[in-house]
């Protein structure tokens, strides 16, 4: 079944008396806990018992039907965002005593979370977003490496399928962020990855009015990290789930909208003489086209679109401040284009000196081009620059 098919009909959902095929939004807290026929317990399809929304919810399990078999995986988890789906991960999976590996490019409270662990006996360690350099940091300790299939903010791609093999042969779990690039674009699971992560807040939502997390991975981890999600108290809410669900159904048309979008874009961005450097893997010119061509699909190469202006940030500044259709927000994978600087978000808070090492400069700007009309905007982008000749 294509991903297109998939995002419409995955969730398995019919309703025999009434004939309804769209997953309706249980908002309910609790259940009756057996069958009064029969006197059996009450269980969902996973084989839980089904008394309560904080441990199981019938619109939460089948958005994670869909999500399962869209990445490719034997069971999902759904969250109250992505941030939690990673909070039950690490509080899951490791211990005193274990390290977790890490991109020195991934989302700030990502990396924040990680070394915090440090107080419960958790070592992080992180590398250079290049899967030799995060090979070399692998030790016995390393149980987990974490990383993003595109990095926040400079677009770098990591060989997902290079790193999982030597993952496997170490048996060291790799967990995948594939927020940025979808399972449109790539299936992190395809190539040896244990877990992928998603903010669903972003592409598969779409809408940019939820906020929801998922974790894709095999029945056996899923089952050990579900009574994690329990005792956490965080899975997503009946009706944000139903939300994520509606979003998903355009899920392959919009990644494919906002991919084309955004090449044309790079390229106009490449061209411009006011722009310094443009990060875009779709781009010839970008030392990681060749591996992002192998890996994702389709000729897509993500919706995002990272550049430097010339001169600073005082310059980086008045480009976000002078922006109209494309709106300054930090956040990614809606139909509105967002504008952020890294250095004022999502690397705010990242030593300068790592900052400068992954080339996250004062005069960055990362652009999530949305939906609108590619030529409005690139008249924004256009005008916008204007404001540094």
């Amino acid at each position: 079944m294509g991903d297109q098919t998939t995002v419409i009909h995955g969730h398995e959902y019919f309703d025999e008396k009434y004939g309804s095929f769209i997953v309706p939004i249980y908002q309910t807290a609790i259940f009756e806990q057996i069958i009064r026929e029969t006197g059996e317990r009450r269980v969902s399809d996973r084989g839980v018992d089904l008394k309560y929304s904080r441990e199981e919810n019938p619109t939460v399990r089948h958005l994670e039907k869909v999500l399962t078999k869209l990445e490719g995986g034997e069971d999902s988890l759904c969250f109250s965002s992505g941030m939690a789906a990673i909070s039950t991960l690490f509080i899951g999976l490791l211990k005193k005593g274990d390290e977790v590996v890490l991109s020195k490019e991934a989302y700030g409270t990502t990396i924040q979370l990680a070394q915090e662990l440090s107080k419960f006996g958790v070592e992080a360690k992180l590398a250079y977003p290049r899967a030799e350099d995060i090979i070399e940091a692998i030790s016995s300790k390393t149980k987990l490496v974490f990383v993003e299939a595109m990095t926040n903010p400079t677009l770098k791609v990591i060989d997902i399928k290079h790193l999982a093999e030597h993952c496997r042969d170490e048996g060291v779990t790799l967990v995948v962020d594939n927020t940025f690039v979808t399972p449109v674009i790539y299936k992190p699971l395809n190539d040896g990855a244990k877990i992928v992560i998603h903010s669903l807040t972003k592409y598969l939502a779409g809408h940019n009015d939820v906020i929801a997390g998922a974790m894709i991975s095999s029945t056996e981890i899923i089952n050990e990290l579900w009574d994690w999600r329990r005792k956490l108290g965080c899975i997503t809410a009946p009706f944000d789930a139903y939300l994520v669900l509606r979003g998903l159904k355009t899920l392959a048309l919009r990644v494919k909208r906002h991919s084309e979008n955004a090449m044309v874009v790079a390229e106009f961005l490449e061209d411009d003489p006011r722009v310094k450097e443009v990060l875009y893997p779709g781009l010839p010119s970008s030392e990681y086209h060749e591996v992002a061509k192998s890996l994702f699909r389709d000729g897509l190469y993500g919706g995002v679109v990272s550049f430097k202006v010339k001169g600073g940030f005082k310059e980086a500044l008045r480009v976000f401040r002078s922006v109209k259709l494309i709106r300054p927000s930090p956040s990614l994978g809606g139909p509105e284009s967002l504008m952020t600087v890294p250095v004022l978000s999502i690397a705010a808070k990242m030593p300068k000196e790592i900052r400068e090492e992954l080339g996250i400069t004062d005069n960055l700007i990362r652009l999530s081009v949305g939906l609108e009309d590619v030529d409005d905007i690139i008249e924004d982008l256009d005008r916008s620059l204007q404001s540094i000749q």
